[in-house]
């Protein structure tokens, strides 16, 4: 028996994580919920219609079971639901709890990286992205005052500015408003100038 965890930020902890959680397998899932790990990041997700919740919360359930058989603290206060009902008349459901503890609903989240809200908008994802993209930007302008070369300064851009503008790109690309589009675009035409050649847009 060890007691002593795994450095913080260290590629041994989510692998170690993902062995030890790897037989909480389909067979704990339905048709329509399934769990959706990462690392050491849990999310139950569930598709549900005609306000039949069973197999969501059998699947939560099934989770909070599984946590407790394999002495798996769950962290209540960092554990939300979000809601994506494009309903116009619907009844409130009933939140899940977890402990006695009522887990609390929320209209945005931030999943690995990637805002997610509840009317599926990417407003504040691009948001985000936006003001990341501006303050690389900077740095890219930076980096040309010191008579960098153009192949560098491309190189500088991919590595730092377009990883940020472009993160997780194929979850919101297709469902991005294109005014937000445009914003976004007006970032890489602006970077198109200090590295000196066109770079492709969204």
């Amino acid at each position: 028996m060890c007691n002593t965890g795994a450095p913080q930020g260290t590629v041994l902890s989510p692998f170690l994580f993902t062995i030890y959680t790897s037989d909480f397998n389909s067979d704990y899932n339905s048709g329509t919920c399934h769990l959706q790990r990462f690392s050491d990041d849990s999310s139950i997700v569930g598709c549900i219609s005609e306000e039949k919740e069973e197999e969501y919360r059998g699947v939560v359930e099934s989770f909070l079971r599984w946590s407790v058989d394999n002495h798996l603290q769950l962290n209540i206060s960092k554990t939300k639901e979000l809601i994506v009902d494009f309903c116009r008349n619907r009844k409130p459901p009933t939140p899940i709890t977890i402990q006695g503890e009522k887990i609390e609903m929320v209209d945005s989240y931030q999943f690995l990286g990637v805002h997610i809200n509840s009317k599926l908008d990417w407003s504040e994802n691009t948001k985000v992205l936006y003001r990341k993209g501006q303050s690389r930007l900077f740095l890219l302008r930076r980096f040309r005052s010191f008579d960098v070369c153009s192949k560098r300064l491309q190189m500088f851009y991919q590595s730092v500015v377009a990883c940020a503008l472009f993160f997780a790109v194929t979850c919101w690309g297709g469902g991005v408003k294109a005014w937000k589009a445009d914003k976004l675009n007006k970032l890489v035409k602006k970077s198109s100038s200090v590295v000196g050649h066109k770079l492709d847009n969204l």
